[in-house]
């Protein structure tokens, strides 16, 4: 599926349909070049879930938790980009944090990737002209409920 982000507002509604549909377990997966609006996304599901304040990039700390209430469902945001090897996920505890929670994660390569999750859905962002571009690929528990 693709889909088109023109602007902010339709970034924002993107990640509204998503966030609509997002559940425990679930991970999105933010692919695309530096600059392409990985974060934004992450920064409006997280609106949409009902985090109200600002929302730091995770590039540094690696992993940022939200918790529920006041979010819908507890969400890890995580930016995988200064990884050099997955197998540094055990070291971060990246499953502990995982438990009971939603997975919005960037540069999901870095950590071996979560295509292979049926509760992945896989969001590739790429810049065309002013805007952006969403191709937009669901495990099967995604069946049914594609944003």
């Amino acid at each position: 599926m693709i889909v088109d982000l023109p602007d902010l507002a339709a970034m924002g509604a993107f990640g509204a349909r998503i966030a609509a549909q997002l559940r425990a377990g679930d991970v999105v997966a933010l692919s695309g070049d530096l600059g392409a609006g990985k974060t934004t996304l992450s920064r409006a599901i997280l609106k949409a879930l009902g985090h109200v304040g600002e929302v730091p990039s995770p590039t540094f700390t690696i992993i940022e938790t939200y918790t529920a209430p006041p979010l819908r469902i507890p969400v890890v945001h995580a930016d995988f980009y200064r990884l050099d090897d997955p197998a540094e996920l055990r070291e971060l505890g990246l499953d502990d944090y995982r438990e009971g929670a939603a997975l919005l994660a960037e540069w999901p390569d870095k950590a071996g990737g979560f295509k292979h999750e049926p509760a992945c859905l896989a969001v590739t962002l790429e810049s065309v002209g002013q805007g952006r571009r969403a191709i937009v690929e669901g495990g099967a528990d995604w069946l049914g409920r594609m944003p």
